[in-house]
Parts: C-alpha cells; sequence; structure tokens
C-alpha cells in the first residue's frame, strides 16, 4: 500500500501570477461581444462604426453664400463608382429659403460642388431622400411648413416638382391637418411605402401603388420615443434598408428636457414587416453629446458606412 501523499496549497509562481494578470489585460481590452440573438438581429457591421476624422467632409460654404448653412437629412448614392450628395442650403435664418445642392466625389470624403448650385430654388426643399426606380430620381422632401412633396429628375440635377403628397388615414379620409415631415420611401414589388412624422412625436407608415395616393396602413405610429432617454420625447426616421432579410430602419431621437435637451443622435431599429419595429437596445450608435442626426448609410460595395447630415456630413467607417 502506497503512503498517502499529503496535499496542500502551492504558492502561485511570479511566473503564474504574471501570466494569470497578462490574461486579465487582454481580456479587458477585447471589445465586448454581442449576444449571439443581437447579432442576428443587429449584425455587426450595421452599428458598430467610428470616427472617419474629427472633421466633417462635407460643410456649409463661407459667410454670404448661398449655403452658409446646411440643415436637415441630406442623402447619398453612389453611381458608377460616384458618390453623389444632395443637400439642403440656406442663409441661415429661420424663414430663409431652403435650396437644394448637390455635391460628387470619387471617395466619400472629398466633394465638389456642382457650378450651377443650388440646383433647385423654386420652392423650399429640405430634409430629402433620393429613390432611383425605373431609371428616373424619386425625390421625397420637406417642404414649407414640414409638408412633404415629390421631386422627380432624369438625372439628379434637373429636378420638377411634382407636388405636396396626399396622404390619407386608413379609411381614406385624408390625415388631419398639420405637418407630415421627414418623408422616407421604400419600394418592394410594386408597393411604395412611405413612413413620415408629425411633429416628431411618432412616425406613421402609408402605401402607394401609384404615389397618387398614400393611405396609412394604420392609424397609430408605426415608432414612437422612448423609452431610452436618447429619444424619450421626438423622433423622425431617415432610411430604410434590407440585410440579410430583415428591414432596418436609421432614425433620429431627442429629448425635450434634461442634460442632453435639444441634442440629436442617430439610431437603429429592426423589423421583419416594416410595421412592427424593435430598437437596438445600445442606441444610439453615436454619443447623444456629439449632436449628430439625420444618420443613413452607404454601402461602398466592400462595406456599410454611416454618414450623419446636420449641422455637417461626418462620416463614419465600420469599428473594426
Amino acid at each position: 500500500m502506497k503512503p498517502r501523499t499529503r496535499i496542500g496549497r502551492s504558492r502561485p509562481t511570479a511566473i503564474a501570477v504574471a501570466g494569470l494578470l497578462g490574461l486579465a489585460l487582454l481580456l479587458s481590452l477585447a471589445p465586448a461581444r454581442q449576444p449571439q440573438g443581437e447579432q442576428v438581429a443587429f449584425p455587426p457591421e450595421l452599428v458598430q462604426f467610428k470616427p472617419y476624422q474629427k472633421e466633417p467632409v462635407f460643410a456649409a460654404g463661407p459667410k454670404g453664400a448661398w449655403d452658409e448653412k446646411i440643415r436637415e437629412r441630406g442623402w447619398i448614392l453612389i453611381e458608377n463608382g460616384q458618390y453623389k450628395l444632395w443637400y439642403t442650403g440656406y442663409d441661415g435664418t429661420k424663414d430663409g429659403l431652403r435650396m437644394l445642392g448637390y455635391a460628387t466625389s470619387p471617395d466619400g470624403v472629398k466633394w465638389t460642388r456642382h457650378p450651377k448650385n443650388p440646383i433647385y430654388k423654386e420652392h423650399w426643399v429640405e430634409d430629402m431622400m433620393v429613390v432611383k426606380d425605373g431609371g428616373k430620381y424619386y425625390m421625397f422632401a420637406e417642404g414649407k411648413d414640414d409638408l412633404a412633396q415629390l421631386l422627380e429628375s432624369d438625372d439628379g440635377i434637373a429636378w420638377q416638382r411634382v407636388g405636396q403628397l396626399d396622404v390619407r388615414l386608413k379609411n381614406g379620409d385624408k390625415i388631419p391637418p398639420g405637418p407630415y415631415g421627414t418623408p422616407t420611401a421604400w419600394k418592394e414589388n410594386d408597393t411604395w411605402y412611405l413612413f413620415y412624422e408629425r411633429n416628431d412625436l411618432g412616425v406613421w407608415l402609408a402605401t402607394s401603388k401609384d404615389m397618387q395616393v398614400w393611405r396609412n396602413v394604420r392609424d397609430e405610429p408605426v415608432l414612437k420615443p422612448g423609452p431610452g432617454a436618447y429619444d424619450r420625447d421626438l423622433i423622425a426616421l431617415n432610411q430604410v434598408i434590407k440585410h440579410q432579410g430583415r428591414y432596418y430602419a436609421y432614425y433620429h431621437g431627442s429629448a425635450k428636457a434634461g442634460p442632453n435637451a435639444k441634442l440629436w443622435s442617430t439610431a437603429i431599429a429592426t423589423s421583419t414587416d416594416l410595421l412592427n419595429w424593435e430598437k437596438y437596445p445600445h442606441n444610439p450608435l453615436q454619443p447623444v453629446a456629439e449632436n449628430k442626426s439625420s444618420g443613413i448609410v452607404v454601402h461602398d460595395g466592400q462595406r456599410f458606412q454611416l454618414y450623419t447630415m446636420h449641422p455637417a456630413v461626418y462620416l463614419h467607417v465600420p469599428a473594426k
């Protein structure tokens, strides 16, 4: 019978302690991983962005220029390797006419304004987005008093106003008077979907087959403010994309009171039917204090990039 060996606690060696400390340091520096469910609903390529640089890649013109100030949502499309930006410029006054500007870029960073800017100044145009369908460009934008309107163009430069959008309640009656802005369009198969806000108090959804008359899918908002502090009181939807079989809405929100009052930030939500939306639990995508709103993503053929548009255009690239 072998004698029993007394088992005692051995003192850790200096090498072992150093190894453990090194492992702890590596773990602390490693990026936090999203839970598996979040990765499915909110993949990293849609939510994890870092600033490309501290300065904006596109800003307002010099004092006295027609675009001395730029504001609200602008829009970027990439066609044939060229970035195209539509934006709103004005003189900075409350009632100054909001006019349409245009700029292009080979890389999404260095932009050249169109020599004939403003390319449209016949009507008030701001907070716009562009859909290209059947070879024609359609611009959904706010007009004066935040009333949604439609413009169209064959080349993206010469625009004609079609008119104010005719939006109806679910029963076919006209929606109550008042602003209905930040119009965001999405087309799938032969149906157009229109998201719009009313006083930034919620986002409604209407559909149309011909863009002549839009009817609410339901008369309650499909996206509401809160419960987070970043979008507690105000909300507007900027863009809808489809990725890996799900819909994603990039939107911006704000609070009316508190330390972040009147600061806007960009956030994201997801849906499988365009009607029921789930907000990303780690919103907003950039710190509220930076006041970066009106965000949209642009896919450059390899990756998504996030642009925020107000009060200047900032580029954010994938964090990894």
